[in-house]
């Protein structure tokens, strides 16, 4: 059996869990393995788990057991689930396969010439260790391929208002101001998944419509807070995403920096960008809907790049 073994990248960890009906369907998911390693840490108990079983083939049976021992003796791989200490310590070889967070979860993939395998791997004391889901590889990948599209929020008259990578999540606030967010899934080019529920786009934005409800994106790929400031005063602001407006601090920036470089290196100081700090800025003053308001609008210096003109620069 050849096997490819690696960390799985932030779009594969969403299927490291259970998935709605719908999506285990175009993705092939067959089912999944559940396993322990014993009180002592180096036992190994598992249970098996249908999701499609009539996809439960003999040759796939086969090939899942042998991808569970190789990942138990086999050295080439680690012998990542030989045991709970082989365990911690192959995940912190691979600290880009962290869940990052609070999170003790690791995330890997394993795929044959037909089947992947995506696990979400816990080295604590007391939980389960392994989370395997097996998948038809063919299906998997044009599922997610289809998913780099995006999931899309439109008008009830179908014009598009803006896109969310699938697994990001909205925020919706109601008439009386409540607010609520909700992660999305991506099910097909016309249906989602908003919580627990599933909807055709326009029947979404239809009851949006209809509820005089508003919905915002909540991009994970800007941060949850980042410095600005105000151009008239040049005071220094945080903006929180998802929130219009600002805080003020009543502070200016000092020793001749001017307030556009005292906000870029206090940002710096914890890793945002200038595409997210003033993708933060205009979603904070223009709306969190609008395009201004992604990061990767944006080139590295920060300045917004149209998309024709992006498509030129490719």
């Amino acid at each position: 059996m050849k096997m490819t073994f690696r960390p799985a990248t932030p779009a594969e960890r969403l299927y490291t869990y259970d998935q709605k009906s719908l999506i285990e369907s175009r993705t092939g998911c067959i089912g999944h393995l559940r396993g322990d390693m014993g009180k002592g840490g180096d036992e190994f108990y598992a249970t098996w788990t249908d999701h499609r079983g009539d996809l439960k083939t003999p040759e796939f049976q086969s090939e899942l057991d042998e991808v569970i021992n190789a990942l138990r003796f086999d050295e080439s791989y680690g012998s990542v689930l030989d045991s709970r200490t082989a365990l911690k310590r192959f995940c912190r070889q691979f600290p880009e396969s962290s869940f990052g967070g609070e999170s003790q979860d690791y995330g890997f993939r394993a795929d044959t010439e037909q089947f992947s395998y995506l696990l979400r791997l816990n080295p604590g004391q007391g939980v389960y260790n392994l989370y395997c889901y097996c998948y038809r590889r063919d299906w998997l990948e044009q599922h997610m391929k289809n998913a780099e599209r995006g999931i899309r929020f439109i008008t009830p008259n179908y014009k598009e208002l803006f896109r969310i990578p699938d697994g990001d999540s909205i925020r919706i606030t109601h008439s009386d101001g409540n607010q609520i967010d909700r992660v999305c899934r991506y099910i097909d080019d016309c249906h989602l998944e908003v919580g627990d529920n599933i909807y055709h786009i326009c029947e979404f934005a239809e009851m949006v419509g209809r509820t005089h409800s508003t919905v915002i994106p909540l991009r994970s790929s800007l941060p949850e807070k980042c410095f600005s400031f105000l151009d008239d005063t040049g005071e220094s602001i945080i903006i929180e995403r998802g929130v219009s407006g600002f805080q003020h601090t009543g502070q200016w920036v000092q020793g001749g920096f001017s307030p556009e470089e005292g906000a870029a290196a206090l940002n710096e100081m914890v890793g945002t960008s200038k595409a997210q700090s003033a993708a933060m800025k205009a979603g904070a003053f223009w709306g969190w809907d609008k395009p201004e308001a992604d990061p990767k609008n944006y080139n590295e210096q920060g300045q917004f790049v149209k998309p024709r003109q992006r498509e030129r620069e490719r």
